[in-house]
């Protein structure tokens, strides 16, 4: 599950994993924690042990589309992607 929280003055992208079908999820991963921008508009999808959470930063300046992704059921992240970039995007994760 994601969502937004703006317990730190500014709004966050947060995620949560359940590994029983919803009855128990383990500890909230602030996923985007940026401190220059608003992260709005999570969208996740999930397929076999992969988590991707896409959503957007945005500032006065800028509007920017991002995703992590998660290889082992969303237990860890790898680094954000920047969508938006020209060229190649890295495979971390």
């Amino acid at each position: 599950i994601t969502w937004r929280s703006n317990k730190t003055g500014n709004d966050e992208g947060m995620f949560r994993a359940s590994k029983n079908n919803g009855a128990t999820f383990g500890d909230k991963i602030n996923l985007s924690n940026t401190t220059e921008a608003d992260s709005d508009d999570a969208n996740i999808a999930a397929s076999g042990n992969n988590v991707y959470v896409t959503w957007w930063e945005r500032n006065e300046t800028s509007d920017t589309p991002v995703a992590r992704v998660s290889n082992d059921n969303g237990a860890t992240f790898g680094p954000m992607l920047m969508l938006a970039t020209n060229g190649t995007i890295g495979g971390g994760g």
